[in-house]
C-alpha cells in the first residue's frame, strides 16, 4: 500500500486551547475518519491512524500556526484535503494548509509566543518588574531530570525577548524560546518564572504560540 507522507498546518484556538495534547489526538483522528480522506494506517495486529505532532502545545495556550503529520494511501489535491478535514473539525480547530513536510522534527530549535499580561498593577510597572528580572546574573527553576531528578538549571540564557509593547490595560511580550530535543523551555515556564520573580499576581494571561522555529532559524514547515 503507497504511503505518502504530509503536514497539516493547523490552528488551534477557543474551547480548543483546553484539549490535552493527548485528547487533540483522539480529536484528530475521530475527525480524519470522518472526513473519509484516504488515511494510511499502520500495519500490525492494531491498526490505527498514523498522526504525529512534531511540537507539543501546552495546555490553555492558542497556537497560531501548529503543525501535525499523517499520510494518505493516494494522491490527493491538498486544497481539497484541507476542505474534507475542515468539515470535519470541532470548534476552535481549523486547518490551514496540508503539504508535503520540508524539515525533520528533529531540526526545530525554538518556537515563539505572545503574551498578553493584566494585573491590579499598571503595565508599565509590570515592564519595570520584566526588565528587573532579565537584568538579574541568573534565572534559575527546577527542572526535572530523567537521569538526575530535579536539577537546577539557569534559563536567562534562553529568554529572548523578541519585543514588549504597553496596552491600555496589558503588558504584550513577545518571545523567543528553546524549543528542541536539547532543551525546551515552554510559555508556561517563562510566564510562572515572572511571577514568582516579580511576586505580581496576573489577573488575566493569554498567550499564543506563533511561530514555530528551526535551529537554524528557518520557519518550520
Amino acid at each position: 500500500m503507497e504511503k505518502i507522507n504530509l503536514r497539516a498546518v493547523f490552528e488551534k484556538s477557543g474551547r480548543a486551547v483546553f484539549i490535552s495534547h493527548l485528547d487533540l489526538l483522539r480529536t484528530m483522528q475521530r475527525a480524519i475518519k470522518r472526513s473519509k480522506i484516504p488515511v494510511w494506517y499502520s500495519q500490525g495486529f492494531n491498526p490505527h491512524i498514523y498522526l504525529n505532532f512534531p511540537l507539543a502545545l501546552s495546555l490553555g495556550v492558542i497556537g497560531r500556526t501548529e503543525f501535525m503529520d499523517f499520510a494518505v494511501t493516494e494522491q490527493c489535491d491538498n486544497e481539497k484535503l484541507v476542505e474534507m478535514l475542515n468539515k470535519s473539525m470541532p470548534e476552535g480547530l481549523k486547518i490551514l494548509s496540508v503539504d508535503k513536510p520540508v524539515f525533520e522534527n528533529k531540526e526545530i530549535g525554538y518556537a515563539e509566543y505572545s503574551i498578553d499580561f493584566k494585573s491590579s498593577i499598571s503595565p508599565k510597572k509590570m515592564l519595570s518588574s520584566l526588565e528587573e528580572m532579565m537584568s538579574m546574573e541568573k534565572i534559575e527553576i527546577d527542572k526535572r531530570s530523567k537521569s538526575k531528578g530535579t536539577v537546577k538549571i539557569d534559563i536567562k540564557p534562553h529568554l529572548n525577548i523578541l519585543s514588549t509593547e504597553i496596552l491600555p490595560d496589558e503588558l504584550r511580550v513577545v518571545i523567543r524560546l528553546p524549543a528542541g530535543l536539547a532543551l525546551n523551555i515552554n510559555s508556561n515556564v517563562f510566564v510562572d518564572t515572572f511571577s514568582d520573580v516579580s511576586k505580581i499576581t496576573f489577573t488575566h494571561i493569554c498567550a499564543e504560540r506563533t511561530k514555530i522555529l528551526c535551529i537554524n532559524g528557518q520557519i518550520f514547515k
